[in-house]
């Protein structure tokens, strides 16, 4: 083998090492992405009423979380309902087994990491990132029941009491 052969095949082996080490960071870049992603998940209304239906009831099949959406709303066509739920695993809202004929999906998304987004974004965009404001509109509505005035103010008490 030539000098030039050896030049060239040692030419080869570093091109390969290097091609290597720049996959290996971009994957490792899109793995931060993709973390950084999951922590802030805002999901759509119609997202939003999928995900209630399986914090509800649990794992779930397509049709079973379309029947329920349907007891919800005027109809909804199962092929939507199936489709939001693929599009949904895609963007890591759920996660389906397979193991079966029938597909199993269920949330991949806490319910109060995902209503704590919500509700932040919420408070930011309304009360300007206010949370006494915010009570004070909870507080002064009309919906407000006595009893859930009751609740707030023994869990006020209860704050005040462990400080």
């Amino acid at each position: 083998m030539s000098a030039s052969d050896l030049a060239t095949k040692k030419i080869k082996k570093n091109n390969i090492i290097f091609v290597t080490y720049v996959f290996n960071t971009y994957l490792w870049f899109m793995m931060l992405f993709k973390k950084e992603n999951t922590k802030e998940i805002v999901p759509t209304k119609t997202e939003l009423d999928v995900l209630q239906v399986l914090w509800q009831y649990g794992p779930s099949t397509v049709r079973f979380v379309h029947d329920k959406l349907n007891e919800q709303k005027e109809a909804v066509i199962y092929t939507s309902t199936l489709k939001l739920m693929q599009v949904m695993k895609e963007k890591g809202m759920l996660e389906r087994d397979e193991t079966n004929m029938k597909h199993i999906y269920s949330p991949a998304v806490a319910e109060e990491k995902v209503k704590g987004n919500l509700l932040g974004r919420f408070m930011d965009s309304m009360y300007n990132g206010s949370a006494s404001s915010l009570m004070l509109a909870l507080l002064d509505n009309d919906k407000t029941s006595e009893a859930e005035l009751e609740k707030i103010k023994e869990l006020l008490n209860n704050m005040d009491k462990g400080k």
